[in-house]
């Protein structure tokens, strides 16, 4: 995410820097395992991040209109054309239909995520865990949610509400930090700075 971060808010040719950095970055993955990483695993992480860049700031902030959303689609498609992937989406309404087959075709719910899940329970402890799945809920396709079983914000819905208020006192730095783990402080500080 700190990679898309900095492609969405860079000027074009420093984003399609950062575009050759990844490039690069996974090539080197794929030269030390000795296996290329297939077009299809980096689709869907490149649909995943058009969903999710989307979906959370209209959680967070507001509707996005569509060419704002389409706008989001074309930063990606770039990110996913400098890396060589073929079978794109040329547009954000034919990636809606293309990301919807996937999700009801190739999404599966394994004994990996239920251990990923597990990690979180661990590392989040029991509150920061509940958290996280409420956010989930809010900002997953539904039928992601229903496959995870995240169920429904609940106690979320009031806290976003108090959140927005808290940014428009400009209290909204304290609300964040109040939430996260020492050792994330300084990222989430910048990734707020940026999106001011």
């Amino acid at each position: 995410m700190v990679y898309a971060r900095l492609i969405i808010f860079s000027p074009a040719e420093e984003a399609n820097r950062y575009i050759d950095h990844i490039t690069h970055i996974h090539h080197s993955v794929e030269q030390s395992r000795g296996a290329q990483i297939p077009d299809w695993a980096y689709r869907d992480v490149l649909f995943m991040l058009i969903w999710y860049s989307i979906a959370s700031y209209e959680v967070l902030y507001r509707p996005l209109s569509r060419d704002e959303k389409e706008e989001v689609f074309d930063v990606f498609y770039r990110v996913g054309r400098g890396m060589g992937l073929k079978e794109l989406p040329r547009n954000y309404e034919q990636w809606q239909v293309v990301h919807l087959q996937h999700i009801y075709n190739d999404t599966l719910r394994s004994n990996f995520t239920d251990g990923l899940y597990n990690q979180y329970r661990k590392h989040l402890g029991p509150v920061r865990y509940l958290l996280l799945k409420r956010v989930q809920s809010l900002i997953v396709p539904k039928r992601v949610n229903e496959m995870l079983e995240l169920g429904k914000p609940g106690i979320l819905l009031p806290l976003l509400r108090l959140y927005q208020y808290s940014r428009f006192l400009g209290t909204d730095r304290f609300f964040i930090e109040s939430m996260l783990p020492a050792q994330y402080k300084a990222h989430v500080r910048q990734i707020a700075t940026s999106n001011a």
